[in-house]
């Protein structure tokens, strides 16, 4: 219940006054009462805090009101209810306190305004690659790049809910919300925005994915890269933005209106659209670091509130451990720390309703105040354990910077499931033609039980990928060898050398017509393999129709046609995005690629499930020259004729390989589904359409894939 109390009134710089009076330590951040706005922010070791308020508009402060410790502080937070204040207004914190010594390491400065962690909107930014920069040496308030919003949620979901599709009903497509219609090939009327990832739902849906996963849309500054392009000679962006400034607040430059407070409208719009065409939502957020940088960087908020508290730090030296490879690493399993992220998850789940989440460098979790690993997370465990979050999809890229990968130990908990890491090296090397790669090919075609048996979790725990952001796109790993990043302005020393690529015969664009059919032959295997194994397939927006970063395996500042999808290509490869499509489709249409559970092992009903062999029926070659796999699995099992069998058959030799078949259930035949070797539309064919064979063996092009379906 809001209090009514009369206080010593809080000191005013200012010409405007307002009343106010204790206010409440939670909720943190800006709440709206009936009586006024509370205000409320943590900082264990401040001495002095103050809330700036700015109108709308480039002015200068119109008040500055200081927290009374004695009135406005509970513990360490420290908290203040205006009253009378509009809800229009714009704040910062001031906040000042000890200075730095051997041991406790602060950042405090009375200069610094600082950014609300819990704010849920910033104004400015609006324009994406406009700075936000005001020029006022005589009130350097209003020189204040960004400031913190008072949003109210007044949103009418008209009913939305969460879609809560199982995981084993879940396709997963990336995409970059800015980079996925911003070329001018999308044809949409938004370009680069929220309202244009909706315009583009009537293709997401005839494509057949369940869910996009957003990079990053916490605010962020694209501008804050200084290096230029050396081919060009183009300023250079943060376009991927991970590097984050307000965990809470949607980017404001993917609205079509960003201002006050409108992009959380439009990413809620976004949301219920999505939603009613069946697709859900998954955020990829960055907790282990934001955009303050190390030593020398700015300071945004966090280093001025509680800069000891917040970051991993040196106890010695005072420098930022980095575990990120962005310069500082958060304290993520500091209570209070750990709390934010907890609330943040919860706001975004709520508020936003979103249906999951992908953690950028989740690793990072796993480690306590001086960086070591810790046994027991105790952030990892409360996000599984979670009652808000039960039912959101929670996903860890289980590796951080420092050297530690956790891929298939990221935890014990059924709830986290991880980019598998092994998934994409291990299927890369095989459609390389490398040696000793059928093994682990097997492995993670049903569903990596190397990793997560042991610990009774699922096939559904692995979220398997063979490109994402991060990396070559799917085109280019068939057609380059090594990385070319000098567009990027760090003379190729950006991105993973570690690529496991192979460029078909000629490094980059050719004109080989030998060459360019196997680089086709390579990608519609490489989806036969990912569509088609068990867990949940993830691939990067465009791969369905061929996109290209000519090479560049990192591009993280590239914001240009290089970094975005260029729909054109839709066209120039409908029969890639075909292939796609119908692919997606068979793996909906029979659970046998869908399975929760992983196949039985050493028993004899194994037999009814799945068969391995290599060219010689029922015969299994796990040797190291061996580099052909086939697979069969039975649709139902042995008591069941309603699900038809499969027979997937992949060739990783350069040379055409015959591959002896098994024999169906029931009587059945063989019929031809996919045959990766073939050219368009012979390639891959609808169910009711698919050609039967009539041999008791199959040849398979070099580094090829056939599927064949049993009648019933």
């Amino acid at each position: 219940m809001e209090k009514s109390i009369t206080q010593r009134p809080a000191k005013l710089k200012e010409m405007q006054s307002f009343k106010t009076s204790q206010g409440h330590p939670k909720p943190f951040g800006s709440t709206v009462l009936s009586s006024g706005i509370n205000f409320s922010i943590f900082s264990r070791h401040a001495e002095k805090v103050s809330l700036v308020l700015f109108k709308t508009g480039r002015g200068g402060k119109f008040a500055e009101i200081d927290f009374d410790p004695r009135h406005n502080k509970t513990g360490n937070i420290w908290h203040i209810l205006v009253h009378g204040l509009d809800t229009e207004v714009r704040y910062g914190f001031r906040i000042d306190g000890p200075r730095s010594k051997k041991g406790v390491w602060h950042e405090f400065s009375p200069d610094n305004l600082l950014i609300d962690p819990f704010t849920k909107a910033l104004s400015g930014g609006t324009d994406w690659g406009t700075p936000y920069i005001r020029i006022n040496e005589s009130s350097p308030e209003a020189n204040f790049k960004r400031r913190c919003l008072i949003v109210e949620d007044q949103f009418d979901w008209e009913g939305d809910r969460p879609l809560i599709i199982p995981l084993e009903e879940t396709i997963i497509y990336e995409l970059h919300v800015r980079g996925f219609t911003r070329h001018s090939s999308a044809g949409v009327t938004h370009p680069g925005t929220y309202a244009g990832v909706v315009e583009k739902i009537p293709y997401l849906k005839e494509l057949g994915v369940t869910a996009v996963e957003l990079m990053p849309v916490a605010e962020f500054n694209e501008n804050e890269i200084e290096n230029v392009d050396p081919i060009t000679g183009l300023p250079l962006k943060n376009f991927w933005g991970y590097s984050p400034q307000a965990f809470f607040s949607p980017k404001a430059a993917y609205a079509v209106n960003g201002r006050n407070g409108h992009q959380v409208v439009e990413f809620k719009e976004m949301v219920k659209a999505l939603h009613s065409a069946g697709i859900e939502v998954i955020l990829d957020v960055v907790f282990n670091h934001t955009a303050e940088g190390g030593t020398g960087g700015p300071t945004y908020s966090f280093k001025g509130i509680d800069n000891s508290i917040y970051y991993l730090l040196n106890k010695e030296t005072g420098e930022y451990l980095n575990f990120s490879g962005c310069g500082n690493t958060m304290n993520c399993n500091h209570p209070v720390m750990k709390n934010l992220i907890i609330d943040c998850l919860h706001y975004w789940v709520q508020e936003m309703h979103v249906d999951g989440f992908r953690f950028d460098l989740a690793s990072v979790f796993g480690r306590d105040k001086r960086g070591e690993v810790m046994e027991n997370s105790p952030l990892i465990e409360a996000i599984a354990e979670d009652p808000i979050l039960a039912s959101t999809k929670i996903i860890a890229e289980a590796w951080d910077a420092g050297g530690l990968y956790q891929v298939g130990r990221f935890s014990d908990s059924g709830r986290w499931a991880e980019w598998n890491g092994k998934f994409r090296d291990d299927v890369r090397a095989f459609i390389c033609g490398r040696e000793d790669t059928i093994p682990k090919l097997a492995t993670r075609i049903a569903g990596s039980s190397d990793l997560y048996e042991y610990n009774l979790r699922h096939p559904i725990n692995s979220i398997n990928f063979i490109t994402s952001h991060d990396g070559f796109t799917l085109s280019d790993l068939v057609s380059y060898n090594t990385k070319h990043n000098l567009n990027n302005g760090e003379n190729n020393r950006d991105g993973t050398d570690h690529n496991i690529s192979w460029n078909s015969g000629a490094e980059g664009p050719t004109k080989s017509k030998r060459i360019l059919q196997l680089r086709e032959r390579r990608m519609r295997t490489l989806a036969v393999i990912l569509l088609l194994s068990q867990g949940v397939p993830m691939f990067v927006a465009g791969e369905e129709f061929g996109r290209t970063q000519n090479g560049n395996n990192n591009t993280y500042c590239q914001d240009n046609p290089m970094g975005w999808v260029d729909w054109n290509l839709l066209n120039e490869n409908a029969g890639l995005f075909r292939f796609f499509r119908l692919l997606i489709k068979i793996r909906k249409t029979h659970s046998v690629f869908r399975r929760s559970d992983f196949f039985l092992q050493n028993k004899k009903e194994a037999l009814n499930e799945i068969v391995w062999q290599s060219l010689s029926a029922y015969k299994e070659d796990w040797s190291p020259a061996c580099k052909t796999l086939g697979v069969l699995l039975y649709g139902g099992g042995d008591s069941s004729e309603s699900e038809n069998d499969f027979f997937i058959m992949l060739n990783g030799d350069k040379r055409l390989r015959k591959f002896n078949l098994p024999v169906p259930r029931h009587g059945g035949k063989w019929k031809r589904l996919i045959d990766t070797g073939q050219n368009v539309p012979d390639d891959i064919y609808d169910e009711s359409e698919a050609e039967p064979v009539r041999d008791g063996f199959y040849k398979v092009q070099g580094m090829g894939a056939v599927v064949l379906i049993s009648s019933l």
